[in-house]
């Protein structure tokens, strides 16, 4: 069994605050004779990318085209995408291999998450305002109307590719998988290249490998959650270094609205078809991929951190940092990681 580990941090002013990661090429003093990097950025899947890689070529121009293959397959935002067309009930669209991919760690992480992950809850994204429709006024009987056609168990893939729904009112939102994913394609490319050494990190999600410019290993800054919708940096919990994989971070503080003196986060509770209000402020994990930590982060936030500990305890690999209030006093937040992700901390 993991054990966890607990650290208190004062929150200042009884401010909530949330986390998402960020990277910053830190180095040690050493300065390590090393190939020639070349570093990327761009727009992609409404946020931005950020890539940095130990070889003088160019690749925007194939990592570009392989991004909007991926939103090509998989962006709910997209109409012309393969996902799109499926929750139109396009009899013509078929699954492509990213498709496949995707789906079927999506339905392997709803099914050990006991569906706390689960794509098709599309609908009630639509309905508090984050998705491709948004809807004017949630009552509970809108609630309750899109629970009846929500669970992963009513959707399936067949062997050539067709998505099949047991009612056709399902819909899929691959949002919270799809950017770790993009990562590890990004990855991929890069290794077919022979190159070891390299940090993609798109819209806060991060694949990496190997050292930086320095021949230090990556440092990944954990943000501190602080609540802004402008996107401003306000610093970091912690620091990361040795990771080799994909690193997620999940949190509420950058993307959620108010609506009568209410704050409304965009990670929904599949199961009760509201926000989450639950006792996680952010939640990082580290994977064997990018794709697999994506999903994860998502699903703690939505369980809550008894489960996810509990979770994370079977999961020897996955390891996760928690950022929760304290349960005895609202002024202080715990820190709570795996004994595993102990190592991966910068002091």
């Amino acid at each position: 069994m993991k054990k966890s580990y607990y650290i208190a941090v004062f929150l200042v002013l009884g401010i909530v605050m949330l986390g998402i990661s960020r990277y910053r090429n830190r180095t040690a003093q050493t300065d390590t004779p090393s190939a020639s990097y070349s570093q990327l950025s761009g727009e992609v899947f409404h946020t931005f990318y950020h890539i940095t890689y130990s070889h003088p070529a160019d690749y925007k121009h194939e990592i570009d085209s392989l991004l909007k293959d991926v939103d090509n397959s998989l962006s709910m935002f997209n109409a012309s995408s393969t996902l799109s067309r499926m929750n139109r009930n396009d009899e013509s669209a078929v699954a492509d291999a990213y498709f496949r991919t995707v789906f079927r760690k999506g339905q392997t992480v709803s099914a050990l998450t006991d569906g706390f992950f689960d794509m098709t809850v599309a609908p009630l994204v639509n309905l508090w305002g984050f998705g491709f429709r948004n809807s004017d006024k949630v009552t509970p009987g809108a609630v309750d109307s899109c629970l009846q056609f929500i669970g992963y168990q009513t959707v399936s893939l067949d062997s050539a590719g067709r998505l099949h729904k047991q009612d056709p009112r399902t819909i899929l939102d691959a949002s919270s998988i799809a950017k770790g994913f993009a990562c590890d394609v990004v990855a991929s490319f890069l290794k077919d290249k022979g190159i070891r050494n390299y940090l993609v990190e798109i819209g806060g999600e991060i694949a990496l490998s190997g050292v930086n410019a320095k021949g230090n290993a990556w440092t990944v800054g954990i943000a501190k959650p602080v609540p802004d919708s402008q996107q401003a940096d306000h610093g970091y919990q912690a620091y990361l270094t040795n990771l080799d994989g994909g690193m997620a971070t999940s949190g509420n503080y950058r993307n959620f609205y108010e609506k009568d003196g209410k704050r409304i986060a965009h990670t929904i509770n599949p199961k009760t078809g509201y926000p989450i209000q639950k006792d996680i402020l952010s939640a990082t994990i580290i994977a064997p991929d990018c794709m697999t930590a994506d999903a994860f982060a998502t699903s703690f936030m939505v369980m809550g951190r008894d489960k996810a500990l509990q979770l994370l305890a079977q999961l020897p690999e996955i390891e996760g940092y928690l950022i929760c209030p304290s349960p005895s006093d609202s002024t202080q937040l715990e820190i709570v990681f795996s004994d595993g992700f102990r190592k991966y901390i910068k002091e």
